[in-house]
């Protein structure tokens, strides 16, 4: 049985960890509330706004797989440390500047900080913790970290928003990331020295970030520039292209990026096909909800910030519900339930959207699509580290994150173009069809997840065979 001081070691870094979260959550949800008024004070026209939240997504998807090596090559604090300053320095940029170009590079390089935080973070939790309850108590209290960083950050936002302007969404990040960093050379222990022979594969680094970040480009880009300009053929082809390199050096390297026999982890792959859907589908609830509450029934931004505490609070509930039924039922049931209580959600909160409603009228689809969201949430990450061996944590981590970035970003795109399709109106009640129409698409599309998520094995099944159990692993700092 661990000592009290070790738990206590332990403890800290769930602590640490769980702040990283909340940090990353506050942004999240900040940058959404205050979406309108960024909009229009530093000028994106109703589509190119997308771009705020896909130009993190194209440089988070881009270099997830970057991030992940580097967490098990170059070491987790290194990285972790290193994901805390980029986000620090980039969102105090992102206040400084005033035109679209310049706030959509700051939020680029916060999705490289991002790209190195998340891998580095889930590495750590699933190299202290051992794979079962306590790796899913670990994961649920990062997650309940990102609910309420999503329930203060809609609420700060706006208030931020409605007395300091924008730039103070962005100017809120800096101290929390930066003492994080901080925190972390006291409370994670010193990285080990690197394993000799082992080496950073950076042909195969190169070749997946130009692929994935042009992919992602070109997804985005379709609906603004057509789906047959120059612009978005080249980045699709382009991005298709570099992919297909990627896989082929990883075949053919002693020392790959992204080992190809993780593919054989029915789990992991599982996995990847549920994060990417969930966040195409739930991750863009949010969008169409600001959108809905400030350009159609004409919410401020505090009380647009006061509309999310709901759903945020009912999602930490959820992330306590989604540990209870993982240790009872495993990541399937608990995925597959989550998924089909959102697409009821989505459902509902569609229906309720109108020119003239009430937001009693949301509240049912808020509440079925949070819990739906912190239910299946927990369970996707615990499904991505099941039966990986300790030294690909980060990378099989990395692989379920840049599925997730990629189905963001297209769910996105895509959804974007179903609401505005058939308007150009980016005010008023001309506005509800096609946020309704992109709602009920986002619930059919969700069931693909759960198809996917019906593949995984059930509870009682054996681990996947790509490592053997994993023992605790319990490191304090010195």
């Amino acid at each position: 049985m661990p000592s009290p001081t070790r738990r206590r070691g332990t403890g800290l870094l769930l602590a640490l960890l769980a702040f990283a979260q909340f940090i990353s959550a506050i942004d999240y949800n900040i940058v959404y509330v205050a979406l309108p008024e960024i909009g229009r004070e530093v000028g994106f026209d109703a589509h190119s706004l997308q771009w705020v939240i896909s130009g993190y997504a194209v440089a988070f998807g881009g270099f997830l797989l970057l991030g992940g090596r580097a967490a098990d090559l170059l070491g987790q604090r290194r990285t972790f440390t290193t994901a805390l300053v980029l986000y620090g320095l980039a969102s105090a940029v992102g206040g400084l500047v005033t035109s679209p170009g310049l706030l959509v590079a700051a939020r680029a390089v916060q999705g490289l900080g991002g790209a190195l935080l998340l891998p580095a973070t889930l590495s750590l939790i699933a190299t202290t913790f051992t794979e079962g309850a306590a790796r899913n108590r670990a994961l649920a209290v990062w997650g309940g970290a990102g609910a309420v960083g999503m329930a203060l950050g809609s609420l700060l936002g706006g208030v931020l928003t409605n007395y300091l302007g924008w730039e103070s969404v962005f100017f809120v990040n800096v101290p929390l990331a930066l003492g994080a960093a901080a925190a972390a050379l006291a409370i994670i222990p010193k990285d080990a020295p690197r394993e000799r022979g082992r080496t950073f594969d950076l042909t195969g680094a190169l070749t997946a970030t130009i692929g994935f970040s042009a992919l992602v480009f070109g997804v985005v880009q379709g609906p603004e520039a057509g789906w047959t300009s120059a612009e978005t053929v080249t980045a699709l082809l382009g991005g298709a292209l570099f992919i297909g390199l990627f896989l082929l050096v990883e075949s053919r390297t002693a020392h790959p990026l992204m080992p190809l026999r993780l593919f054989g982890n029915r789990s992991l792959v599982a996995a990847m096909g549920i994060t990417f859907v969930f966040m195409g589908t739930f991750g863009a609830q949010y969008y169409f909800f600001t959108v809905y509450l400030q350009n159609v029934r004409g919410y401020s931004a505090l009380a647009t910030g006061l509309a999310f505490i709901p759903s945020a609070l009912v999602g930490l509930v959820a992330t306590k519900l989604s540990e209870k039924l993982l240790g009872r039922t495993g990541p399937r049931t608990t995925i597959v339930t989550g998924l089909l209580t959102g697409v009821a959600g989505m459902v509902a909160l569609a229906a309720g959207m109108s020119p003239d409603g009430g937001y009693a009228a949301l509240l049912p689809g808020i509440a079925l699509l949070s819990l739906g969201q912190g239910l299946a949430w927990t369970a996707m990450f615990a499904a991505a580290g099941t039966g990986v061996e300790p030294h690909h944590q980060g990378i099989a981590s990395a692989m379920a994150s840049t599925t997730q970035q990629i189905g963001s970003a297209v769910g996105l795109a895509v959804l974007v173009a179903v609401a505005n399709s058939g308007t150009h109106a980016t005010t008023g009640a001309a506005l509800v069809p096609g946020l309704r129409t992109a709602g009920f698409t986002a619930a059919a599309l969700t069931m693909l997840g759960i198809g996917i998520a019906a593949t995984l094995r059930g509870a009682k099944a054996t681990a996947p065979q790509d490592a053997a159990p994993q023992k605790t692993e319990v490191r304090v700092p010195a």
